[in-house]
């Protein structure tokens, strides 16, 4: 969970202003010493990951959807080791979207042929 820059400022104003302690804080707005302590080293939010990907590497991924554009995310899942929730958030990290054609869906040929006569 993010907290807002103003919760954030108020936090810091708290503690380097009003000499409330580090730990008195904590426990006044009901959040963690380590967020505390991060944020008054940089009171910033972060908008981006300082780490690369560590269970499903880019490359991996792109050369895989590259590969087998047609998969289900279980096929790819089991290719590189990892869960299909995984490879759906590392597919949404590179901005690929897979889109179902609807022409081959089973339900919409039942639908097509309702349509025509």
């Amino acid at each position: 969970m993010t907290y807002s820059a103003d919760f954030r400022a108020q936090v810091i104003k708290s503690v380097k202003e009003q000499g409330m302690s580090i730990r008195q804080a904590c426990t006044f707005y009901n959040i963690s010493k380590t967020a505390l302590q991060r944020w008054l080293k940089n009171p910033g939010i972060k908008q981006t990951r300082d780490k690369p990907p560590s269970k499903i590497p880019n490359e991996a991924l792109l050369k895989d959807v590259e590969q087998y554009p047609d998969d289900y995310m279980y096929e790819r899942a089991q290719r590189l080791g990892c869960s299909k929730s995984g490879i759906e958030i590392a597919l949404k990290r590179l901005g690929i979207s897979q889109k179902k054609d609807l022409g081959t869906s089973k339900s919409m040929s039942n639908k097509k042929i309702d349509i025509s006569e």
